[in-house]
């Protein structure tokens, strides 16, 4: 059979453009979609055609079947591609592509409805004879059936959405006197997420492992396997750090998870691409009788490109092969792997400042080249507060998981972009961590690691990167001895506070440090008229400033008790209203954006004054959402 000759892509963002690449090698015609938002996107400029589908927000955009269809019929496109999220998992999507005589690009719409529903494809692993973790899959959602439930399972205990994906509507519990409040927050997220608020709950594992298995099936009966990625470093049930294979994974193991994980495909006669995922309880090593399924993503995954490393094979070049019909291009006999590869999601985020996420213009963005690079932006570009905040993914590949590690490492810590911050400092640390390069792993990792893997050491700044600043910034000297400073700039009767003389007093993002020479001189560039230097540290950027401190936009609890909106969101919950008596650190009201819900908590103990926003409202960054007093 001929490959298709057009497929649109209905996504955005690094995905989008990881398509374009393949269908163009195959000298397949790509259409792109787009929302407001996203007109001078990457992946709309690098398509053959491109089409507006409605405003900046997703659900009036890329979550929109109609405008997508609409625009296949439009371009002439053959096929549709919806890469993952959005409406990659959504049945009554695929369906209507195929209902429009469309090629759709991943798993027939049954299979994607028998594994959507994780409590309904539990028991059908379970029949199937694949290992499900204990946990209760009933359809009684009231709050009594579901408390007692999770007390005869034993605490700990895990909340997890029915039709969930992503750590959304996902809560552990640890005890009785907490489980009504999780359970309510998880339903709430849950529905936001997904339109559905059921959940199921399942035995807490105490020292999980997150285990998954890459699966192809094609239209002729074939399923294989691409071995397996371990995705134990998460936050929050976010996925953050990936690799392939699995450290400690020895062969027979490996054989029972991947024997699995093709018996499950199987089950819903699997096409396309696929992730089955396993939890394993890893206290005592990976072990084959400790491994229960968790889910199947019925989808390209996000660290798809660490499966592709370590076999040489293009993932999206099979997916379109199998989607015009042909079968397999490899038997599983032929499927090797080869090194190991660890993939880092670059976020646009602040770990210093509870991970909260970062938006605003690229105005300076660079990225090493030592390494795989997939992102969905440039210099130039803005994230906004529409989309999640995944910037860009690096993934190293090297003969050891030692030497994959540390150029993994090496290329966190040469990571470029300002003024939007990110995690490239932190995704340093995880991968340098002793215990991660020892393959000592699991999904509690980095919350027990918070504080050192967020921790900033005190910076360094380069002689050159100081003399621009005093340059910028400089006042007469007043008959002040010079400095090594000034001669470093070139200039002459400036002042740059510089004593003693192998040190020199400069703001640094906005704190007074008195900074000793450094010769090894990282990167550093000036903003231009605005008296500051960027300098970038081992992923960090630094904001220098000689002589005055920066100003800087305050947001989120300040000392006058005034709680303002840390970033553009929508208002999901108000805990509190005016007169009420509140405790530091007591949640008053929570705010989403950027799929992740934001609890803003009283600074002191107090009495709120004024609340200005109600559940559901829109606000912008800096909002003021309301006042305390503080008491005692």
């Amino acid at each position: 059979m001929s490959l298709m000759g057009s497929v649109l892509i209905a996504n955005r963002g690094e995905i989008a453009r990881r398509i374009i690449r393949t269908a163009r090698r195959l000298e397949v015609r790509t259409v792109a979609v787009y929302s407001e938002a996203d007109a001078g996107a990457p992946h709309v400029r690098e398509a053959d055609d491109a089409m507006l589908i409605g405003p900046s927000a997703a659900r009036e955009s890329y979550l929109v079947a109609g405008n997508i269809l609409k625009a296949a019929k439009q371009t002439g496109a053959q096929a549709i591609h919806p890469g993952y999220g959005f409406l990659s998992e959504n049945p009554e999507f695929a369906e209507a592509v195929i209902g429009a005589g469309l090629i759709w690009v991943g798993p027939p719409p049954a299979a994607i409805r028998a594994m959507g529903l994780k409590d309904a494809a539990k028991r059908l692993m379970a029949a199937a004879g694949v290992p499900v973790t204990p946990g209760y899959l009933g359809d009684d959602q009231s709050v009594e059936v579901l408390a007692s439930q999770a007390a005869a399972i034993g605490w700990p205990v895990l909340i997890k959405a029915v039709a969930g994906g992503g750590g959304k509507g996902m809560r552990r519990v640890d005890g009785s006197r907490e489980f009504r409040d999780a359970l309510a927050a998880a339903k709430r997220e849950a529905a936001a997420a997904f339109g559905d608020d059921r959940v199921l709950l399942e035995k807490y594992i105490s020292c999980p492992r997150h285990l998954e298995v890459q699966v192809f099936g094609d239209a002729h009966g074939q399923v294989a396997h691409l071995f397996e990625r371990d995705c134990s470093l998460q936050r929050r049930h976010q996925k953050v750090i990936e690799e392939a294979p699995a450290p400690g994974m020895d062969e027979a193991t490996r054989q029972f998870l991947c024997a699995a994980a093709i018996s499950a495909a199987k089950a819903v006669d699997y096409q396309g691409a696929g992730t089955v995922e396993f939890i394993a309880d890893a206290s005592d090593g990976l072990r084959a009788d400790r491994i229960w399924f968790m889910e199947m993503n019925t989808r390209l995954q996000v660290e798809h490109p660490v499966t592709e490393a370590i076999t040489g094979l293009d993932l999206v070049e099979w997916q379109l092969r199998v989607a015009s019909g042909e079968p397999l291009p490899l038997a599983q006999d032929a499927i090797a792997m080869s090194g190991h590869a660890i993939e880092a999601r670059l976020y646009a985020e602040d770990p210093a400042n509870g991970f909260l996420p970062s938006t605003g213009s690229l105005t300076h963005f660079r990225l090493p080249s030592s390494v795989r690079i997939d992102s969905g932006v440039e210099q130039g570009g803005e994230i906004t507060a529409f989309y999640d905040p995944m910037i860009a993914k690096l993934i190293a590949h090297a003969d050891s998981r030692e030497a994959a590690a540390q150029s993994l490492a090496d290329a966190c810590r040469g990571v470029e972009v300002w003024p939007v911050k990110t995690n490239a400092a932190f995704l340093a640390r995880c991968v340098g961590d002793a215990d991660f390069l020892a393959g000592k792993v699991d999904t509690g990792f980095i919350q027990a690691r918070l504080e050192s893997l967020t921790h900033s050491p005190p910076p360094t700044v380069s002689p050159s990167a100081v003399a621009l600043a005093g340059r910028l910034a400089a006042t007469e000297s007043d008959g002040e001895a010079h400095s090594p400073w000034l001669a470093a700039s070139g200039a002459t009767g400036l002042r740059l506070n510089a004593a003693p003389v192998n040190s020199a007093l400069v703001y640094v993002n906005d704190l007074a440090m008195d900074l000793a020479f450094d010769f090894d001189a990282p990167a550093a560039f000036s903003t231009g008229g605005k008296d500051e230097v960027i300098v970038f540290d081992g992923g960090a950027a630094l904001c220098v400033t000689a002589l005055r401190q920066a100003d800087r936009l305050n947001v989120g609890v300040l000392g006058d008790g005034v709680i303002r909106a840390p970033m553009p969101g929508r208002i999901v919950a108000v805990a509190v209203a005016a007169g009420a008596a509140v405790t530091a650190g007591q949640t008053l009201i929570v705010l989403e954006a950027m799929k992740m819900e934001h609890a803003l908590v009283a600074p002191a103990q107090g009495e709120v004054t004024e609340v200005m926003v109600s559940q559901g409202d829109q606000v912008a960054e800096g909002a003021t959402l309301a006042r305390l007093r503080a008491s005692g």
